[in-house]
Order: C-alpha cells, then structure tokens, then sequence
C-alpha cells in the first residue's frame, strides 16, 4: 500500500446548548457553544469504511445536551470534563477526547416587575476553555478572546531600528489599544489532584491581565504583554503557561493644520488593518511550553 493513515479524529463541531436553571423566580443562564473531537482505534474506518468503532457525530451531540440535563453546567471546564470522560471511558476504541467550549456571557438586567430572569447579552469577551482527556491525564486550557482594552496615554515607542523604509515618527504619548486573546494552561493533570475552582481561576486569571495592562507604563506592547503574563503566573497558582496573541489597534493622530486646527493628542483615526501583531508566551520558570503558538484553532 503506498499510504499510510495518518493523525485523525472526528466528532461534532459547534453545539449550541442553553441552560436555564430556575431557582424560584431566579433564573440563571449558562450559554456555550461545544465542540466535541474524539480520536482512537479509528483505522479501518478508513481504510474499508467500516463503522464498527465509529460513535456517531450525532450521538456525540445528543450526549451534550443530555448532560446539561443530567450533570447541570457548573462552569465551561467542569462541563468539558464530565464530556471528555464520557467518551473515553465509556468507548473502548476511543482513546482521547479533545472538548472545546467557548462561553458566551449574559448579564442580569434589574427590572421593577417580579423575579429575576430578563438578561442582556455582554459585548466584552468570549471565554474559552480546551480540556483534553486520554484515560489517565488531562489538560485544560482556558482563556478569553475579543476583549477589547485601551490606554489614552503612559505609552510610547521610540528607539527602535529606523532603515530608508521607516517613515513612523518616534512616539513618547501614544495610544495604546489592543484586542486581548490569551489561553492558559493548568498544572492540574489527574484525578488525584485537587482541581481548581474553574470559574474562581478564569475571573482572577482575567482581572490580573487587566490590572497589569492598566498599571503598565508601556515602551512596547511586548512589555504590556510580558507583564501580563507575570501577572497571571506570580498570583495564581495553578496556572503555569500564558499565551497571548495581541493586534496592536493602531490610532493615528489626524493632520488638523489644513484646516488651522492644533491637534494636541485629542483627534486620532483608529485603523482596522494592516496591524502589528504581538505574539509571545510566559511560562512558569521550569515549566515546559505547550500552548499551540497559533491559538487560531485554540
């Protein structure tokens, strides 16, 4: 045979589960969007089309929305967790389950009439979590995306190498913008391990970024970005590996003297594209790297 089979998984992409929880007249919401990859003894399926090993995608997606019934949506990971040991424990060819969740956030809107059930869709992020289960360990990966921040100052560039191409003047008052995409990886790997409170770690985890991109006097994003990273690892425990991807929003003061007008860092033109992109990860010193360095599909 001139080929071989190489790496290959299946599963059922992209299922839309909303759970409402009525406690009395207090409704909560959890709102996901799941993803379920299973890889295994999978060959012959291939090779002659046989379905002997084969779970149905279907069935995969039935098992999601069953188990928001049966087990409730604790928090992305929790969720992830429960379905990826699902499949490898109760699927003797599967040997790996790879869950995806993206969470979408709503908040409660205070109205005078009873109960507590009207919410609005937030616009800030999306929250994401990664868990990976092959029998005997597991690897979760959380992270937010689309969540947009800005400085209106206490940034700058300078210094930087300057070639017959360069026409960007040095900056010392800048705008600094950027649209936060960021995972990071748990040292919880087995059962024998305490886990941690899953949606405790993601809040901390995204108010410690925050914090460090507003208390940050920034001469590069890259700094911004290191010191974000720092900021997760030194307070939290638990995580050991960061790894952003940041668009640098580029807002360009606009030339006002055409029209007579002083421009004292007030009127800027903010550019969709092109963008500088800033990419790096921070670890744990010791630790070993294991995000994707391209989270396009993380």
């Amino acid at each position: 045979m001139p080929t071989i089979l190489g790496q290959n998984q299946y599963g059922k992409a992209e299922n839309r589960v909303v759970k409402i929880t009525r406690d009395g007249a207090t409704h909560h919401i959890k709102d996901l969007n799941v993803s379920v990859s299973l890889s295994g003894d999978m060959d012959e399926v291939h090779y002659s089309g046989s379905n002997a090993n084969v779970l149905p995608t279907d069935t995969t997606k039935n098992t999601v929305y069953a188990f928001a019934k049966e087990h409730g949506i604790e928090s992305a990971e929790q969720f992830g967790i429960h379905l990826a040991r699902h499949f490898v424990t109760s699927q003797e060819p599967i040997h790996r389950a790879r869950i995806r969740v993206e969470e979408y956030t709503w908040e409660r809107m205070e109205h005078s009439g009873k109960g507590a059930h009207s919410f609005v869709r937030k616009g800030q992020e999306t929250r994401l979590a990664q868990i990976t289960y092959d029998g005997s360990s597991w690897e979760v990966v959380s992270g937010l995306k689309d969540l947009t921040v800005l400085n209106s100052t206490d940034s700058e560039f300078w210094g930087y190498v300057k070639d017959r191409y360069t026409t960007l003047p040095e900056a010392y008052d800048r705008i600094l913008a950027t649209e936060v995409s960021a995972r990071w990886r748990y040292n919880w790997t087995d059962d024998g391990q305490q886990a941690p409170d899953w949606d405790a770690s993601y809040q901390e985890a995204r108010s410690h970024l925050l914090r460090a991109f507003a208390e940050t006097y920034s001469l590069s994003l890259q700094q911004t970005l290191y010191a974000m990273g720092t900021r997760i690892i030194e307070n939290r425990d638990e995580i050991d590996e960061v790894r952003f991807s940041l668009p640098n929003k580029h807002h360009f003061l606009v030339d006002l003297e055409p029209f007579g007008l002083k421009n004292d860092n007030e009127v800027y033109f903010a550019a969709d594209r092109p963008y500088g992109l800033i990419e790096a990860t921070v670890l744990r010193d010791g630790r070993e790297a294991k995000i994707p360095a391209d989270l396009t599909n993380l």
